[in-house]
């Protein structure tokens, strides 16, 4: 079985951030070199970006290691596989299968040995519990904006943007539709009669056009 090279870069400015082709390919020889194993291959994706696991490259090594021709695989930096935490968990186990080591020599981690496995395994679980950390207090954050009548997200039906461009007003027009709406339905009408009430009416959606079931179904319930 062999040691394989593995580079990735997405764009050419990431010459400037020191992981051109060129430079990782330098640092994977020298790797080897100290390793004293012969590097028989150097794959190389060009332009891919690692949020997802579907590059050429990329897959080909997949395919090494599906068929038990590779024992080691050598990489500049983790994120040259991937930046997702999932994905790099994913590969480790497809890896471990095989018994083929990762070394990555940026983090100077060997999967060979106990020690290595034991801190990619600690690094996968912060950088794991790092992503849940910031999703956590943009939630918050989004709550926070919301409940101070901030804008979040899409422009809900029945307001517009204050002259500030942050706080949300109420919109007279579709505040009316939305009231409409709900005094139809509270006479039982079904969804079908409430939109053509609405267009004989003259009412329109936010684009322009007739009201339809589905639409009304999401706003029902919404007026002020």
């Amino acid at each position: 079985m062999r040691t394989v090279g593995y580079c990735r870069v997405s764009t050419d400015k990431q010459a400037d951030r020191g992981v051109s082709l060129e430079a990782q390919t330098e640092k994977i020889k020298a790797m080897a070199v100290v390793q004293g194993v012969e590097l028989a291959e150097m794959i190389v994706d060009a332009g891919e970006s690692a949020k997802s696991l579907d590059r050429p490259g990329l897959q080909r090594l997949l395919a090494m290691v599906a068929a038990g021709e590779v024992k080691t695989v050598i990489v500049a930096k983790l994120d040259r596989l991937t930046r997702s935490v999932k994905d790099l968990a994913d590969l480790l186990e497809s890896f471990n299968r095989r018994a083929v080591a990762l070394v990555s020599i940026a983090e100077s981690l060997d999967t060979q040995s106990a020690a290595g496995r034991l801190v990619l395994n600690v690094m996968t679980a912060v950088s794991q519990w790092e992503r849940e950390a910031i999703g956590e207090r943009t939630r918050d954050a989004m709550a926070h904006k919301k409940a101070a009548g901030q804008r979040v997200g899409t422009l809900p039906f029945g307001f517009g943007v204050a002259g500030d461009g942050v706080h949300l007003v109420e919109d007279v027009r579709e505040q009316e539709m939305l009231r409409r709406m709900n005094q139809l339905r509270d006479l039982g009408l079904p969804l079908r009669r409430v939109a053509e009430e609405l267009n004989r009416s003259g009412f329109r959606t936010r684009r322009g056009t007739e009201w339809g079931v589905e639409s009304i179904h999401k706003l029902i319930g919404r007026a002020a």
